[in-house]
């Protein structure tokens, strides 16, 4: 198991934007014009420098190939940018849910804990039951 400061540094290498506009075409192999059409309908937002030119992270990359896949699956622009914003909500719902799920698990755990407390052995039991009948 990988640990959380790794993970944490891994996600950040992920999203600092370090690629040209060039370098990112041709490692996802678009022409950087697609990259730009992309960024004008709002498939994508890559940061940008102090002079106000594109960077991308391997996330945007990552990105760019989903939108490659889907577009060659058939979407169109509208279609793949609807298809990204419900990607993205389904994820933030998976998440949300994952908190809910550990949170139930531990009220479970914690009332399990307090009547686990409050229990009488079953020999306790029934010698309580035993005396009361003979009284």
């Amino acid at each position: 198991m990988v640990p959380r400061d790794q993970q944490r540094d891994r996600r950040r290498d992920r999203d600092r934007a370090v690629f040209v506009i060039s370098v990112a075409a041709e490692l996802t192999g678009m022409h950087p014009q697609t990259l730009r059409i992309y960024e004008r309908k709002g498939l994508l937002d890559p940061a940008r420098t102090v002079g106000n030119s594109r960077r991308y992270s391997e996330h945007d990359l990552d990105r760019l190939r989903r939108i490659q896949d889907l577009t060659s699956e058939g979407l169109n622009l509208a279609g793949v940018k609807r298809v990204l914003e419900l990607e993205v909500e389904v994820a933030r719902l998976q998440a949300e849910l994952g908190r809910a799920q550990e949170e139930a698990r531990a009220a479970v755990e914690r009332t399990h804990r307090r009547y686990r407390r409050e229990l009488v052995p079953l020999s306790q039991a029934v010698e309580v039951f035993t005396r009361r009948g003979r009284s």
